[in-house]
């Protein structure tokens, strides 16, 4: 991987982390029946999945080593964001839910590389997405984990679930569902995106300068 490459693929990472900090800040005013997605959704839940995007990208046409690296670089960007916007424990649950979803995202893809062009790419970012949700959330709001810092009460307290069903649940975890069925989607979606640009970024390689 030249040092352009990474360099492009860095300053893509970078524009993602930038833009889902500034847009976690609005929520989705859409109601789907009964459902408010404002109380579930920012539109930050569309943007974030586009760095697996950028990272299967990487690996495919550079390898999983040139991966890790855009990788820990987007991580590093990750924390220095988190903490200038955030609270100490919301940078170390965007930090760790960043870091060790992407390194699976690229485990996982560099495993399934060689069977059908679309296997890879999305089984990745799915498990990618369940992980980064997981840990985001958990880490970030789960009273069991207050030793992390102060909890947020609001996210603590109890609502019902996705706010319409009978069962009751921390809000927290509304929305962490919330959040994963977006990035499932978008996983989805993003399948497009990924096989256009693999296709157009390998014949860009392979035509001689």
């Amino acid at each position: 991987m030249k040092a352009h490459h990474f360099l492009i693929a860095v300053a893509a990472m970078a524009v993602i982390i930038a833009g889902s900090n500034y847009l976690v800040q609005f929520p989705v005013h859409i109601t789907l029946g009964a459902i408010n997605l404002a109380d579930l959704l920012t539109y930050a839940a569309f943007t974030f999945p586009v760095a697996f995007l950028v990272t299967d990208l990487t690996n495919k046409l550079f390898g999983s080593a040139a991966a890790r690296k855009v990788v820990y670089a987007g991580f590093a960007m990750a924390v220095v964001v988190s903490i200038i916007v955030a609270s100490p424990r919301i940078a170390i649950a965007s930090g760790s839910a960043f870091l060790i979803s992407q390194l699976l995202d690229v485990s996982i893809f560099d495993r399934l590389r060689a069977g059908t062009w679309w296997r890879a790419p999305l089984v990745s970012s799915i498990l990618g997405a369940v992980v980064d949700t997981f840990i985001f959330f958990s880490f970030a709001f789960s009273m069991s984990l207050n030793v992390l810092g102060d909890g947020d009460e609001f996210a603590q307290g109890a609502a019902p679930l996705l706010g319409v069903l009978a069962t009751e649940a921390p809000r927290w975890v509304s929305w962490a569902l919330g959040d994963l069925a977006v990035k499932v989607l978008m996983a989805l979606v993003l399948l497009a995106p990924y096989g256009v640009l693999r296709g157009a970024l390998e014949r860009r390689m392979a035509t001689p300068a």
